[in-house]
């Protein structure tokens, strides 16, 4: 028999979480609405809901925080329940009131959980009354900075300022020092009441090499609560998570059991309800300490339903209809092993977002088995990555039987994922899944920083990776002169062998590059009748590096590139995919290990005329301060005519509700300042000058 859910409900967010709800709201039957800012009106997922609603303009607190225009929506649509996905209004206990009021079903926890839970000083004492584990800090609300510098040398530093009210890694620094207090502080609480309207700071102490380790719940309004088996989210940047994996490869099951009993505790405190999230720092001796309560569906629920086989967002709207859980504790087991990746469009250097249309856009598809590769996203070819809204593009997800299948399957579909019209962070994200590191399980929330203490600044090549890229290219080289005879009066198949210098870019330890020499000689294989234009093609390959002494290299790959697709398939031990990006005067661009190279294909003479060539000045921009991404000015420290020092704050730029503090790149005079507070910027635009020296 059917059990009676809604017959309408409305996803009070945008982008992929609304695309998600939609997608169980539709397989259970159920009518959607969606709201949508004049930004998103073209969107996915106003596209895929039965019904639509503007609610306002493009920044979010007129329109996705909106509550006013939300409330009209439902009222217009008769929806009868709401789904608020994360972040927006998925945890303000202001909104589910007014639903009650108007007798619609929230799709989340009740009014009093969710502002006991998610005030994270509240959540706190709670969590102690209950017997959780907790972290040692202060418990009231922190008045100013300098009571934040009195907690923190009370209680010891590091410490860890944090919104009260937030998630998601916004509102949140780590201090080391009484000036970084001060500084973090400010930042924490401006950032705090730009994405939640509340600007209270906690402060506690920050646990040194920690995993982040969270336990997934669902409840029902009967008492019934379960503990799912944990995500491991430790690899972050700013706080904000980007690779997560379920199970962690850190827990033993009494630890894992432990953690779920006492996430259980916590939940029946407070009558929970719904799906929720606790989550842990656990340290090298797996001790745990309760960290805060998510009161809503999380980012990377996709991995817990790849482990358990169940539906969250179905076991919460079964939740807001008043039915039971269908399943047991004893009921609930581990499938496997599942990795996701938060695709960005931000630069993986700096963590800087980046705004564009999607000009080119495709997204991997599964590999060894139906369903191993999951995309949640909300966009399509020739979308936009607005300045208005969190830069994330899709989480790409990942399952197989063991972590070692998981984690191929996951380099397979990064290097499958084909992104151009903005910066994205896939190079970071490949290089992190295949790092021996990260393969072993060595990992902790400062993964980033131990790694790439100067910044990601590309995939370092091996001196095999270096053969087998240089080897590659020339044979690309050989099927482009093919193709371009294919569509000239000249014979295709009369083009069966070239030689070739390969020019290519090669990362310093110390983050500067230079280029690597290679001379190639490539044949196809002469059994054939030359090569084969949109196809296989076995090639046989001399390659040389420079300075190797003369060694020489012979590979005979089969290399297969279809005319209308960037992805070249290389049939070797590793399956190795590269994307064939853009053709460049001497060479072309293509993405390799998730990284970019732009290489020169030169013939030997070319190389040899080379020489003789005046390298391009480079552009001085030391007495500059540029706009590191299109923002807006949250505040000016300087004026002209200031004296500053190297490293000294001259203003603060906001974008996609994060706050980046700029610094002057030199000490000396300020010359001209050409933005003022409210002002908005492009990408690299100039915004400070320094006299000459």
């Amino acid at each position: 028999m059917q059990q009676k859910l809604f017959n309408k409900i409305l996803v009070a967010n945008r982008g992929e979480i609304a695309c998600r709800v939609i997608r169980t709201a539709r397989r259970l039957g159920i009518r959607t609405v969606a709201v949508y800012s004049d930004a998103d009106a073209s969107a996915l997922f106003v596209r895929q809901a039965d019904e639509a609603y503007n609610v306002g303009p493009a920044p979010s607190a007129q329109s996705y925080l909106n509550v006013d225009s939300i409330m009209e929506a439902i009222r217009t649509s008769g929806a009868q329940a709401v789904h608020p996905g994360y972040g927006f209004l998925s945890e303000n206990a202001s909104f589910v009131k007014r639903l009650d009021e108007a007798g619609v079903a929230f799709i989340g926890p009740r009014e009093y959980a969710m502002a006991a839970m998610g005030d994270k000083i509240q959540s706190k004492i709670i969590a102690k009354e209950a017997g959780v584990n907790t972290i040692p800090g202060y418990d009231g609300v922190v008045r100013d900075a300098e009571h934040a510098v009195e907690i923190a040398e009370d209680i010891g530093y590091p410490v860890m300022l944090k919104a009260s009210a937030g998630g998601g890694g916004k509102g949140m620094r780590i201090a080391r020092t009484a000036q970084e207090v001060h500084e973090g502080f400010k930042l924490a609480s401006d950032e705090a009441q730009s994405s939640f309207g509340d600007k209270r700071i906690l402060v506690e102490r920050f646990i040194e090499e920690p995993r982040h380790i969270e336990i997934q719940i669902i409840a029902d309004g009967h008492g019934n609560v379960l503990w799912l088996p944990e995500r491991e989210c430790s690899i972050q940047r700013r706080n904000q998570k980007v690779i997560e994996e379920a199970p962690s490869t850190h827990l033993d099951p009494d630890t894992r059991r432990r953690m779920g009993e006492q996430a259980v505790a916590l939940a029946q405190n407070v009558g929970y309800n719904s799906a929720g999230t606790v989550e842990f720092l656990v340290d090298k001796h797996r001790n745990f300490f309760f960290l805060e309560m998510n009161t809503r569906l999380q980012v990377e629920h996709p991995i817990t339903e790849y482990i358990t086989g169940l539906d969250l967002v179905e076991q919460m709207i079964r939740s807001a209809a008043g039915l039971p859980l269908a399943i047991k504790q004893a009921d609930v087991a581990i499938n496997g092993w599942a990795i996701e990746s938060r695709v960005y469009a931000e630069d993986p250097e700096h963590y800087l977002p980046s705004i564009g249309t999607l000009s080119r856009y495709q997204e991997p598809v599964s590999w060894r088995q139906q369903g191993d590769v999951r995309c949640d996203s909300g966009i399509t070819e020739g979308s936009e990555i607005s300045m208005y809204y969190d830069p994330m593009i899709c989480k790409l997800s990942t399952h197989g039987a063991t972590r070692a299948d998981a984690i191929a399957t996951m380099n397979h579909a990064l290097d499958r994922y084909l992104i151009k019209g903005v910066t994205h962070n896939i190079p970071l994200l490949r290089d992190v899944v295949s790092s021996p590191d990260f393969a072993s399980g060595r990992t902790s929330t400062g993964f980033l920083a131990e790694h790439y203490p100067q910044g990601f600044k590309g995939h370092r090549l091996t001196e095999q990776s270096v053969v087998k890229l240089a080897s590659i290219s020339g044979a690309l080289a050989l099927i482009r002169q093919a193709r371009e005879n294919s569509s000239s009066t000249s014979d295709a198949r009369a083009v069966v062998a070239g030689e070739y210098v390969v020019l290519l870019p090669h990362l310093q330890e110390d983050g500067t590059v230079d280029k690597l020499e290679a001379t190639v000689s490539v044949a196809v294989d002469p059994e054939s009748n030359g090569i084969a234009l949109d196809g296989s093609n076995v090639f046989y390959i001399n390659t040389t590096l420079a300075g190797s002494g003369g060694a020489t290299v012979s590979l005979a790959p089969t290399i297969k590139w279809a005319v209308d697709q960037p992805f070249v398939e290389i049939a070797d031990d590793e399956s190795t995919v590269i994307q064939f990006l853009d053709p460049l005067p001497l060479g072309f661009r293509v993405q390799f290990m998730g990284t970019k190279f732009d290489i020169d294909v030169l013939s030997p003479r070319q190389r040899e005329l080379m020489r003789f060539m005046k390298e391009k000045e480079t552009l001085d921009t030391s007495k500059l301060v540029l706009a590191p991404m299109p923002g807006t000015i949250v505040s000016v420290a300087v004026k002209p005519g200031d004296t500053v020092a190297e490293g000294a704050e001259v203003a603060v730029v906001e974008a996609m509700k994060m706050q980046n503090v700029l610094r002057a790149p030199k000490a000396g005079t300020i010359k001209a300042v050409h933005v003022t507070q409210g002002s908005t910027v492009g990408g690299d635009d100039i915004l400070i000058e320094l006299e000459d020296e």
